[in-house]
């Protein structure tokens, strides 16, 4: 079997249906769903914060201000985490491929046990 070397120095080999999970495009798919909604809601509150911006009161401008300090946090946050998950997916996705190439066999033996335990399991429904 012809083997050669990918970007990031695994063996490419031949016969492959060349699917390897990427977990960037994971994150990616994360932030557009999940993502979509939590800018929808920032856009909502910051346009809620533009419809009294005009109102004089100390009590409003106090609380406009307390909200846009919480919006500011939640954005860092969420940046903050996805950075997080995204390292923390491609470290798992990286070990778990260095076990499955330098260890096959263990592998398929725990993909076979975990097989069986989800067929009995279901099989006792």
């Amino acid at each position: 079997m012809e083997s050669t070397l990918n970007d990031n120095g695994h063996a490419n080999r031949g016969g492959t249906n060349g699917w390897e999970p990427n977990p960037a495009d994971a994150v990616q798919k994360l932030r557009e769903t999940g993502g979509q909604e939590v800018n929808n809601l920032m856009a909502d509150v910051q346009d809620l914060l533009g419809r009294v911006a005009h109102v004089a009161d100390p009590e409003i401008a106090r609380l406009r201000t307390k909200v846009e300090g919480g919006l500011t946090a939640a954005k860092k946050a969420l940046v903050d985490g996805t950075d997080r998950v995204q390292r923390h997916a491609k470290n798992a996705m990286s070990a778990g491929d260095s076990y499955v190439r330098d260890q096959p066999w263990q592998a398929v033996g725990i993909a076979a046990v975990a097989g069986l335990v989800v067929g009995f399991l279901v099989a006792r429904r």
